[in-house]
């Protein structure tokens, strides 16, 4: 899943592409380099940014989602807001990616109404402003997953098909680096829950904290913590570095299936 940030102030590429002329490029260009979905969102999650409202974030987007909708891979929107929700659908996205997993009114009822589109349930506690503060846990794997069944009980209970949901533990929302290790060593405890698992570590802060290098410099943390969590039953990674990934994905494949190796 490749990462198209329409924002200017996202943590790690903010404002490289909050042009939209220059995010359908940056989509075209993840789409060459092997990206399977291309993930668009218009408004930063990073601790501390700006909240838009639903007709900004749109405005910002919808060029970007037209766009990419026409490259010949799924198309996924990054946002927590049923009015933007409504109309990326309506426009033909393929996924909604949601860090609040469905938990604005209607948004739960707005995708099981859909019938077709995935969906990412991510665990986060708070919001930008206060998520920092909100990493008090007895047992943060286990109540990560807690989480994730409660919001597939109530997909499930409004109609919305198992097999269109994908879960997310949110590394880097609301844990801290411990925390986002804990999960890391035993992610494979969420598979139990029957979904498959997206993991996203790309540039992470975490990875900052214990190489020491500035997020521009956090390539080879992330392609190791990605190879970490295919390990632990990932089968989505979201990322910002789509090529050196993809390599990554093909090595490990390699190590792990019978014939994968081609001449």
């Amino acid at each position: 899943m490749g990462i198209v940030n329409v924002t200017p102030d996202s943590f790690s590429d903010g404002g490289v592409y909050g042009e939209a002329h220059a995010a359908a490029q940056h989509c075209e260009a993840l789409v060459r380099q092997g990206a399977d979905i291309l993930d668009i969102g218009g408004e930063s999650s990073r601790p501390g940014a700006i909240q838009l409202s639903a007709q900004d974030e749109w405005q910002r987007i919808e060029p970007v989602l037209r766009a990419a909708l026409g490259l010949g891979v799924p198309v996924s929107v990054d946002t927590c807001k049923v009015e933007v929700m409504r109309r990326a659908l309506d426009v033909g996205v393929d996924i909604v990616n949601d860090i609040r997993a469905l938990s604005a009114p209607g948004a739960m009822e707005l995708l099981a109404a859909h019938g077709t589109a995935g969906v990412c349930l991510m665990h986060m506690r708070g919001d930008s402003a206060t998520m920092q503060g909100l990493t008090d846990y007895t047992d943060v794997v286990r109540e990560v997953t807690l989480y994730l069944q409660q919001r597939c009980n109530e997909a499930q209970r409004c109609g919305l098909a198992a097999e269109r949901v994908v879960l997310d533990p949110g590394y880097g929302f609301a844990k801290t680096t411990q925390q986002n290790f804990e999960l890391l060593r035993r992610q494979a405890e969420l598979l139990a829950l029957g979904r498959p698992v997206l993991a996203g570590w790309s540039r992470k802060s975490s990875l900052g904290v214990v190489t020491g290098r500035p997020v521009e410099e956090r390539l080879a943390a992330s392609l190791a913590a990605a190879v970490l969590a295919l390990e632990g039953g990932a089968r989505i990674l979201r990322v910002h570095d789509v090529a050196p990934t993809v390599d990554v994905v093909k090595v490990w494949l390699a190590s792990h299936e019978v014939g994968a190796v081609t001449a």
